[in-house]
């Protein structure tokens, strides 16, 4: 699903009038993003929560994907509600496509009954794209004779010259979890806000996503080192994400190991049943590793690239981490009450 910017850029740069279109980046530790994939999660770890994003995809090649993201949530229980921020960066292709997103969210947590809680979110964001094709080398720059490059000649059309366009965004999602599993829904770009860079109109393609997941005990561990008198966590979480924007689809399928406070986890990108311009549909397999402490979350991961483009692209690397502060610990609602059966890394 990664997006198709780099041949749209070359077409760019040969015919004036065309539109450029793009995709959203990805995080394979979609978990681990909870702003990001799903408004609705705002709030749900029922602490203040600070979060890290970075991915870096296809390293090997000139026209590698970088994304980083931040992220900052608050529950407020007298509200029942949870409020938050993100902020996303993007580059990608070797013209060097920049996006910008700031964003806010809200999302409300309905208590259906004693064991299922259903939390509807919205979010919007302003986003800013700017493509600078100075990186880029034009016909009318070569040296038909001895091939030398000369960047100070100019096309008056688009060489040389910083595109940039800035637009609203609106999102919303739902959430339904009960204390060991949990189904989600959010679609993003609701509008379909106008993308293009040069006169046109290239709408911003909705992104459905449907995501979910269950907590299965597997025994119990040795008993912590605190005052709790309680058992290390041994978990399994078998966990899905399906998304699909425009003509793409992918699903992520997969689980995760808690041997608290290690987190192991394996799954698979594609929809091997479905082809893409004659190819199968399959691109990732993905490691992750991570650990967990009370307050803390950290994690890493690895994309094996299994698709046409092979494993020589360098695949993708990814990093995740995730701070926990508790300022209502006198009335806090037990760490474990209501907090969303996902993994912790």
């Amino acid at each position: 699903m990664r997006r198709i910017s780099i041949v749209v850029l070359v077409i760019v740069s040969m015919l004036p009038m065309a539109e450029l279109k793009a995709q959203d980046p990805q995080f394979s530790q979609f978990y681990a993003a909870p702003l990001y994939i799903n408004p609705a999660f705002t709030g749900a770890s029922g602490y203040t929560r600070l979060g890290v994003n970075y991915r870096n995809q296809w390293p090997n090649l000139q026209s590698s994907f970088k994304t980083f993201s931040f992220y900052m949530d608050h529950f407020m229980y007298k509200a029942n509600s949870g409020i938050g921020m993100i902020i996303t960066t993007d580059r990608e292709g070797a013209a060097g496509l920049k996006s910008t997103s700031i964003g806010g969210s809200y999302a409300y947590q309905l208590k259906i009954n004693d064991n299922l809680v259903f939390r509807p979110g919205v979010q919007f964001n302003y986003i800013n794209r700017n493509a600078g094709f100075q990186d880029l080398v034009f016909a009318n720059q070569i040296d038909p004779i001895s091939g030398a490059i000369d960047r100070t000649i100019t096309d008056p059309s688009i060489a040389n010259q910083d595109l940039s366009i800035s637009f609203g965004d609106l999102s919303v999602g739902g959430v339904l979890y009960s204390r060991t599993l949990f189904l989600g829904a959010a679609v993003q770009h609701l509008t379909e806000p106008n993308q293009s860079l040069i006169d046109g109109s290239s709408p911003l393609p909705q992104r459905l996503t449907i995501h979910g997941g269950i907590k299965l005990n597997i025994g119990h561990g040795p008993l912590r080192k605190d005052l709790t008198y309680t058992y290390a966590e041994r978990s399994i979480t078998p966990v899905f994400q399906y998304k699909t924007q425009g003509q793409f689809s992918q699903l992520d399928i997969g689980a995760f190991v808690h041997l608290e406070p290690i987190n192991l986890g394996v799954h698979y990108r594609g929809v091997p049943f479905k082809q893409l311009n004659n190819f199968p549909n399959n691109e990732a397999i993905i490691f992750s590793a991570g650990v967990t402490t009370n307050n803390f979350n950290i994690g890493y991961s690895f994309d094996y690239t299994v698709s046409e483009l092979g494993i020589e692209a360098g695949g993708a690397h990814e990093f995740s981490m995730t701070y926990f502060l508790d300022f209502n610990k006198p009335v806090r609602v037990p760490r474990d009450r209501w907090r969303l059966p996902c993994p912790k890394n």
